[in-house]
């Protein structure tokens, strides 16, 4: 980008970039008219030329002008690529295991998603169906699908799988005084202090809600 944008022209790009990843191609000028609430197409191409000369759009010879944003062209492709994950009801002592008694069933994931490195280490990841509402605090509730990776080193604050004096539970770890004891994130709970032994099965990476 060679020019900062003006908050119109930021205002314009952002909706070509929403449109285009929902729709898998470019808003029309009556489309952004209507959206924009103006009555002439003289405004929208004001700003669709300055995003040309800015050099962060592209015209081509569609009916809709508009080349695909290369930001949407990055988060189409990452989409593209997805791993069939397995969602888990629990996890057994020992760590995840991949049998029908724990398995409720599988959910494609993109890098997108999972985040850097996925694809090549999807193995180290599955995903847990939450219980409870000990997390809401932090945005996480019951049925939610959390993305978990088993093999990151857990560190102090992060939202974690764990296995502590034989129960799973999912909270934040805290790191304090050379201990570890896990936080959750609902006033109505309190910690976990492990009596005998805290295992950590998996760094919680991403949220997945469907409603």
């Amino acid at each position: 980008m060679s020019e900062t944008l003006t908050e119109k022209q930021e205002a314009v790009l952002r909706f070509i970039e929403q449109y285009q990843m929902s729709y898998g191609k470019s808003p029309t000028l009556r489309e952004m008219r209507e959206h924009f609430g103006v009555s002439s197409d003289n405004s929208i191409l004001k700003h669709l030329k300055a995003l040309e000369e800015k050099g962060v759009m592209q015209k081509d010879d569609t009916p809709r002008g508009i080349k695909l944003l290369k930001s949407v062209k990055d988060r189409l492709s990452a989409a593209a690529e997805s791993v069939k994950l397995p969602v888990l009801g629990a996890i057994p002592a020992g760590g995840p295991v991949l049998t029908d008694e724990y398995i409720e069933g599988w959910v494609n994931i993109g890098a997108d998603i999972a985040g850097q490195g996925f694809m090549k280490n999807s193995a180290d990841f599955f995903l847990l169906r939450v219980t409870g509402s000990s997390m809401i605090g932090a945005g996480i509730h019951e049925d939610d699908l959390v993305v978990v990776n088993k093999r990151k080193e857990p560190r102090n604050g992060d939202i974690v799988v764990a296995l502590v004096d034989n129960g799973n539970t999912l909270k934040r770890l805290v790191k304090k005084d050379g201990k570890a004891y896990l936080h959750a994130e609902n006033p109505d709970y309190q910690d976990i202090h492990p009596l005998t032994d805290l295992q950590v099965q998996g760094v919680v990476s991403a949220l997945i809600r469907q409603y």
